[in-house]
């Protein structure tokens, strides 16, 4: 009887530098491909993510010849079984460092089926980058930074040259029917989007990187995060092809924020929900209302705020510069906990990621490590007219000031014409809520110097 393994598929979507599947190809005969659609990650995840994984599916399929097992149920039960069936004698997959993933991985170990663990969804795996002076994980971004460099990552693993793969019954291809809602866009999902959208930011984005990313109004961002998400794509792939100079390095650092994030969470797991700084469960906070449906609607009469929700809601992605933004008005100036917000973008972001999500609010709340100080509070109008100068990423999400000109597209009140067509006035004053906000850090003693570059 041919030797058998399974490769069991969760966040590594693709077949290209993908260790685990050589791992299983290269010690078996024969391989099952496998993807196990999980009830509880469903639950927690809205339409557009759910549409996006049903397309990626069928793209890795592609990729397998047609050959990748989707089966439903218990993962225990489906590993059991398909064992049983082929007389596969492991399972091989890409090692899981977030809380969910790691804890589902150590029951299916204890229900007796052998993992083989190769790889991860990072260049440097959570954990390996410690201080040389004692052994403990950074809590600082910047000597991570230095570090997780010094350490350095291997390069980009071989594309199998051929996959004998076993044929599934037709009872086991149980692709999910995801649709996309009606008017709703997202990006294109797969290993071959990933890799075409890798080479379309190389030729036009990333040598303009540093200025480039914060700029909201233009393509100036990889939008690669989605495909990271899912495996699509391995951060070596991108690191491999990366130079030296300030554009590169700004890039490099990006990824290297993603993996700063996933060893936070992986040496503090119940930093998911809680807060990393514990006195800041201590501060005031209001009770989710009316405002909060205003933020999540893009109804809070703060023209750039507005148009990033928007934004979230309608395409599954959000820039980084609005996603700050967004945050910091939601924590400041509405004065709600960062959970709300976290649990929204959980619902919208095609791209979730649970360490870089809960780590990205804490360190715009103040609470988090490595955090931008709790005093420093963005400003909505002047974020607006920084990053969106001549408003055409306002217009595109806010029709009903696509009247306004750029220099009162952020401020409508400024503008006669400002309200005639819709827009809603500001559900709060941010001069007043920033004040308010600097006086409830004061009431936990957090309170420190105004940064001047705040």
């Amino acid at each position: 009887m041919p030797k058998r393994n399974i490769i069991w598929f969760r966040r590594d979507l693709r077949i290209s530098d993908h260790p685990a599947l050589l791992e299983a190809i290269q010690t078996s005969d024969e391989i099952i491909a496998l993807f196990i659609l999980d009830s509880k990650l469903i639950q927690h995840s809205g339409s557009k993510r759910l549409a996006y994984l049903a397309a990626s599916l069928r793209a890795l399929d592609e990729s397998l010849n047609n050959k990748l097992h989707v089966m439903v149920g218990e993962q225990v039960e489906v590993l059991q079984e398909l064992m049983l069936r082929y007389g596969a004698t492991s399972v091989h997959i890409s090692t899981e460092y977030e809380p969910y993933g790691a804890r589902r991985d150590e029951r299916v170990e204890a229900a007796g089926i052998p993992l083989v663990r190769t790889g991860s969804p990072y260049a440097v795996a959570p954990g390996r980058v410690v201080k040389a002076s004692d052994a403990t994980p950074y809590k600082v971004y910047t000597p991570f930074y230095r570090a997780w460099r010094v350490h350095g990552w291997r390069k980009p693993a071989a594309k199998p040259k051929t996959i004998n793969a076993i044929t599934p019954k037709d009872t086991d291809r149980n692709f999910p029917d995801w649709k996309l809602p009606q008017g709703l866009s997202i990006t294109p999902a797969g290993e071959k989007a990933a890799l075409a959208r890798w080479k379309i930011f190389q030729k036009n984005g990333l040598n303009n990187y540093n200025e480039g990313r914060n700029l909201a109004g233009i393509d100036g961002t990889s939008k690669l995060s989605a495909h990271l998400k899912w495996g699509e794509i391995h951060p070596r792939t991108l690191l491999a092809e990366l130079g030296e100079d300030k554009d590169h390095d700004t890039f490099r650092k990006e990824i290297a924020w993603r993996e700063f994030y996933a060893d936070v969470l992986f040496n503090n797991p119940h930093t998911e929900k809680e807060y990393y700084a514990p006195r800041f469960a201590q501060m005031r906070y209001d009770a989710p209302g009316e405002k909060f449906e205003a933020w999540k609607s893009g109804k809070t009469g703060y023209p750039f705020v507005d148009a990033a929700m928007r934004q979230i809601v309608q395409e599954g992605w959000m820039h980084n510069r609005t996603r700050m933004v967004v945050a910091s008005f939601l924590v400041k100036d509405l004065h709600l906990e960062w959970q709300l917000g976290a649990d929204f973008f959980m619902e919208h972001l095609v791209d979730f990621d649970v360490a870089s999500n809960a780590h990205g609010w804490q360190w715009t709340a103040g609470s988090g490590t490595d955090a931008s100080p709790y005093y420093r509070v963005f400003n909505p109008i002047e974020q607006g007219k920084r990053f969106d100068a001549d408003g055409a990423y306002t217009r595109k999400y806010v029709p009903e000031l696509a009247h306004l000109s750029a220099g009162t597209i952020h401020e409508p009140w400024l503008h006669p014409d400002g309200y005639t067509h819709g827009y809603s006035q500001p559900i709060v004053d941010h001069a007043t809520e920033r004040l308010e906000s600097l006086a409830r850090l004061h009431e936990i003693k957090a309170d420190k110097p105004q940064d001047p570059r705040a």
